[in-house]
């Protein structure tokens, strides 16, 4: 059952997501070569406990850390690690959901290490650019096929690879809910959208082929073929006239 938020959870809804989006603002200058992502972790940790929230991830099903790391080859889930030292070129998927007021506040971000060759520089912007369009198609009556149809078009023509064991979700009272948005689709097909509704749009960009596969932890998935993968997400919600970023960064356009 899809959860249609009131006018009190939008506004919980929003306290939330500005804090996930305020953790990745705090977390950037701290994202430079010799960190660890333990480091990060431990950092964004305690300034989610500090704005009196928890963070999401924490023990969700076994997870073991407070955020995800995910570089390079990682597409996603990458458990934070003290010897997992991030260096000059990497790229670095920091994922943050806060859980605050009884809600949930979901969004990543890929970022730069250091200086980043151009070909990976290129697969992160498009991969931000396919998020950004899909927005764009949010409104009420629209389809969830739309979203993945707008992100086809922004990242095939490159010979980018979407994610497809992965997808977006509802999100609210629970960290998942229906519906699932996936990031390939065809427009008008599918769910339609409503008023407050309330999801995440988060594509995953293969710079090879789109498969992957789970490490032993049972968490982290990289590109089978190893070649890298970049990702963004934000929180949305289906306003009366179209669509609001819930987790936008200060850095962001509305």
């Amino acid at each position: 059952m899809i959860s249609i938020k009131s006018s009190r959870e939008i506004e919980l809804m929003r306290k939330t997501c500005k804090l996930a989006s305020s953790t990745l603002e705090f977390i950037e200058p701290y994202v430079k070569p010799g960190v660890s992502t333990e480091e990060l972790n431990k950092l964004c940790h305690e300034y989610i406990l500090d704005h009196g929230a928890y963070p999401s991830p924490l023990n969700y099903h076994g997870f073991p850390k407070s955020i995800c790391t995910s570089p390079n080859e990682v597409i996603c889930h990458g458990i934070p690690d003290k010897k997992v030292i991030i260096k000059d070129g990497d790229i670095l998927n920091i994922d943050v959901t806060t859980y605050l007021n009884k809600f949930h506040g979901d969004t990543n971000k890929t970022f730069f290490v250091g200086e980043v060759d151009p070909s990976i520089k290129k697969l992160v912007e498009v991969t931000y650019q396919s998020l950004r369009e899909a927005i764009k198609t949010v409104r009420p009556g629209s389809r969830l096929g739309d979203i993945g149809a707008a992100i086809q078009e922004v990242v095939e023509p490159h010979g980018y690879s979407i994610v497809e064991d992965y997808c977006g979700h509802g999100i609210g009272r629970e960290f998942h809910e229906e519906p699932q948005v996936v990031h390939v689709g065809e427009k008008g097909t599918g769910v339609e959208l409503k008023e407050g509704m309330t999801f995440t749009i988060e594509p995953m960009i293969n710079l090879g082929k789109k498969e992957g596969r789970i490490l032993k932890d049972g968490w982290t998935v990289i590109t089978k073929d190893k070649k890298w993968s970049a990702q963004f997400e934000h929180t949305i919600l289906v306003t009366k006239d179209g669509s609001e970023i819930l987790t936008l960064r200060k850095e962001e356009t509305p």
